[in-house]
């Protein structure tokens, strides 16, 4: 294959796993959007109401190793096919749930969907930090797909918000039923796509390996033990569980908030999925300038800078007045104002995260990487979060993330630091 040949099949390749990231956060944002319906259609509490974005990660536990181990073996297109056909499955439960009027249909569709989305990011994150090279350039790529995760990440809570009006306590999953159709559309785009598309296979097992591993000479758990030997992997791993807590929980906390029926900050399911869709945004904002500096600045700077920014963003909104404020012709609190900033904190994290522990990792990314994956079902500890809204008050569940956030920055500016030679990593 000639050089020009190469370059036109990665950049092929790379808009593919561009379009992928939009579906990631397009069908995952469905799951904490509509917590506010569940929660007045089936009568659920704070804490169950987050129980499908919870079953969405719970997933991720389930999955990320085996599909580590689908990508070694099958390579990046079968692992982006399969990917695609049970995400159409799993939104098509979820869409059942509304018109069954069943809770636990609509937690199992989320469940389901969340294997799809954990294939996904299998795919899409170690792909193009190796068809970026690694280092400042492999980060720059994953924040680029990043940004464009950001856009569905945006449209889904504005677009479910939109459906359900102003209504919220005659809010039913059956409303949602046409975001959900797209969802299935995409997927099903995303799926004929992918299929006719030349993906290249630079992590897939070799022959020799194929045949060390049936004569008995590898395992998965000797894998998975080598992998762990690498500190800062194993610490960027943490670091990804508690992400997704903060990066789910922000928002989702803040829509609960907002729909408070009886409360002086109650602005309704509309203005309420805008304000949340307005953190998505500062998200992709953040994304974009991230993939427009991160050839010049490193990856342990982004995290820093933004965990300590979050940290500072939410405790103003925390003690802040109860006030209402008025922006692009919108009424909503001064505190939730803050939390939707808090999008740009959150923003670069989890690609500079995953380059980070990615670093050095050599023939153990495809391990490596469904490790990440299986680590973000942090997403779990959700409800617990909910738990904590329900007894001492949403904004105080807060504290929370912000524990959270100081470990993120921790890891960021001592723990990420790669190990030297095998003497450094962990026993």
């Amino acid at each position: 294959m000639s050089s020009q040949e190469k370059q036109g099949g990665n950049i092929a390749a790379i808009a593919t796993m561009f379009a992928l990231f939009f579906m990631i956060a397009f069908v995952t944002n469905f799951a904490g959007s509509m917590g506010v319906i569940v929660k007045n259609q089936f009568g659920a509490s704070n804490t169950a109401s987050q129980l499908g974005s919870a079953a969405n990660f719970f997933a991720y536990l389930f999955m990320g190793i085996p599909g580590g181990l689908i990508l070694k073996r099958k390579g990046y297109k079968f692992t982006s096919l399969l990917a695609v056909a049970i995400g159409f499955a799993g939104v098509g439960v979820q869409l059942l749930s509304g018109y069954v009027e069943s809770f636990s249909v609509y937690v199992t569709g989320a469940f389901v969907a969340g294997f799809s989305m954990c294939l996904l990011n299998l795919v899409v994150n170690p792909l193009l930090n190796t068809l970026g090279g690694e280092g400042k350039k492999g980060n720059q790529l994953v924040q680029i797909g990043c940004s464009l995760n950001s856009v569905g990440a945006t449209l889904a809570p504005i677009l479910l918000g939109y459906l359900i009006g102003g209504e919220v306590a005659k809010a039913k999953v059956a409303d949602a039923a046409p975001a959900l159709m797209i969802a299935m559309g995409l997927f099903a785009l995303a799926f004929a796509i992918i299929a006719l598309s030349r993906i290249p296979e630079p992590h897939m097992e070799t022959a020799e390996e194929k045949a060390a591993r049936l004569a008995g000479g590898s395992s998965v758990v000797k894998d998975i033990v080598a992998t762990l030997k690498f500190r800062h992997f194993t610490f960027g791993a943490l670091g990804i569980f508690f992400y997704i807590i903060i990066e789910c929980g922000i928002p989702n906390m803040a829509n609960l908030y907002m729909t408070q029926e009886g409360q002086p900050w109650y602005v309704g399911a509309t203005v309420a999925g805008s304000v949340v869709g307005a953190y998505w945004f500062c998200m992709m904002i953040g994304r974009l300038v991230g993939g427009a500096i991160g050839g010049k600045i490193s990856s342990k700077t982004m995290v820093t800078c933004c965990a300590l920014a979050g940290i500072a963003l939410l405790l103003a909104a925390m003690f802040a007045p109860v006030k209402m404020i008025t922006a692009f012709g919108k009424e909503f609190p001064l505190s939730m104002g803050l939390v939707a900033l808090c999008g740009l904190c959150t923003s670069v994290m989890w690609g500079a995260i995953f380059n980070l522990a990615a670093e050095g990792l050599g023939k153990y990314v495809p391990m490596g990487s469904g490790i990440f994956m299986a680590m973000v079902c942090g997403g779990i500890v959700l409800p617990v979060q909910g738990y904590i809204a329900d007894k001492v008050g949403i904004l105080n569940s807060y504290w929370l993330t912000i524990g959270l956030l100081a470990y993120v920055l921790v890891y960021a500016h001592v723990l990420s630091k790669p190990a030297k030679s095998v003497g450094e990593q962990v026993k």
